[in-house]
């Protein structure tokens, strides 16, 4: 790598993370548009239900995230992490300007795949382009920006709840402007020197196959044990919120909102004094067991004992701290030092699919779980996250301080 690599590209870095911004954004804000569309057509459970699964939460992503990471490898970040964008806001337009339940189906199936695309080519990105020894700073930046997405949309679906199906327009239209504004801005981003370098080595005919070495299945089967099941608690754990606003008397549309707005700030907070500072530095697999208990501890508290205002708090804080400097970081950054330069977002995309499609088809059971009762329920999501924390503790690398040629030697070697 030349010298200039070794400075820190704060510009890029944020257009590269804003993917993740408009990934949860576009969650986010589908989940409360939903809810008003169901009403005006109509739509019946099952029908939101598979809206949800196909969408930017689950399967959509998935299967954009492997075609994307594919292509990425094969053409260049630049052409996917560019031209995504503006396949994404084709999608977006069709939400904004929805006007039948079919423009619905496919403009959330368009998001979906846009937006799984664009996570492998902006993660592969942040980290080749990050200097050595500050890589997870770096991708701490997206996953900061993964929080805000959530947080602006609560905000503004706050502001505009008297508006109805027009406010929620107005929510999407947003991350449509974004979308427009980042086809442009990334046109002036340059290629990957990196990826750009392996090119020019004739590094170019990699088959998909090779992932399935032994050395690189660990880490595939490494990375999707540890994000899988905790993600699998993630989606499942919005049962837990409204449940929880219910009970500890936050009745009002403006409570609920504060109440999350401020969980995913101490999220943000935990990312950027912990991850962002100790990443690069400290042993990586101690950080993510540590992440790992508190939020274990956060969990089995609604599993012990009576949900109370000082349980509940408790809860959402040690959840939202530990999380920061936890798993969705964590993968992230593994993802994008366990692989060669030429199949870095393949892999990265086919672990993404994995773990967004396994999501997409868990989120049908639910309603079943949810049956079972609170307590049942607060001792499956623990469940979740002590296999996750297990998985991770034992397989996690020690990556910190190392160049990406360095790792990938390492691997050639093994």
């Amino acid at each position: 790598m030349s010298a200039g690599a070794q400075k820190d590209n704060w510009r890029d870095t944020i257009l590269a993370g804003l993917a993740n911004y408009i990934d949860a954004g576009s969650i986010v804000a589908g989940s409360a548009a939903l809810a008003l569309w169901q009403e005006s057509y109509g739509l019946s459970n099952d029908f939101i239900g598979l809206i949800g699964a196909f969408g930017p939460n689950a399967i959509g992503a998935g299967v954009g995230a492997y075609v994307g990471g594919r292509l990425c490898d094969k053409l260049g970040r630049k052409k996917i992490y560019q031209w995504d964008m503006l396949v994404y806001a084709i999608g977006m337009a069709m939400l904004v300007f929805a006007f039948a339940p079919w423009m619905i189906v496919v403009g959330f199936l368009i998001v979906g795949v846009a937006v799984g695309a664009d996570i492998p080519a902006s993660w592969s990105l942040i980290a080749e382009q990050a200097p050595d020894d500050r890589r997870g700073k770096h991708s701490g930046v997206a996953q900061v920006l993964w929080y805000l997405g959530p947080v602006v949309v609560l905000l503004l679906s706050l502001a505009l709840t008297s508006l109805g199906e027009l406010g929620a327009r107005i929510v999407f239209a947003h991350l449509l402007v974004i979308a427009l504004g980042l086809t442009f801005l990334r046109s002036r981003m340059k290629e990957s020197e990196r990826w750009e370098a392996a090119q020019a080595e004739g590094v170019t005919k990699l088959p998909v196959s090779t992932l399935f070495q032994p050395k690189y299945l660990a880490s595939i089967l490494g990375l999707v044990g540890m994000y899988g099941f905790w993600n699998l608690w993630a989606g499942t754990n919005g049962f837990f919120f409204p449940y929880i606003l219910r009970t500890v008397g936050a009745a009002t549309q403006a409570q609920s909102v504060a109440i999350q707005a401020l969980s995913f700030a101490i999220g943000m907070a935990s990312i950027g004094l912990v991850f962002m500072r100790y990443a690069d530095k400290v042993n990586q697999r101690t950080l993510f067991a540590i992440s790992a208990v508190i939020q274990v501890i956060g969990m089995v508290l609604l599993a012990i004992f009576p949900l109370t205002i000082p349980i509940a708090l408790l809860h959402v804080f040690l959840l939202q701290f530990g999380g920061g400097f936890g798993a969705q970081s964590f993968f992230q950054l593994w993802s994008s030092e366990m692989f060669p330069t030429m199949l870095r977002s393949t892999a990265q995309g086919l672990c993404f699919a994995i773990v967004r499609i396994s999501l997409g088809i868990f989120s049908f059971f639910v309603p079943m779980l949810s049956a079972t009762g609170f307590t049942t329920l607060a001792w499956i999501l623990t469940g979740f996250l002590v296999i996750s924390g297990v998985i991770g503790t034992l397989w996690a690398p020690r990556n910190e301080g190392k160049s990406l040629e360095q790792l990938e030697a390492e691997r050639a070697a093994a």
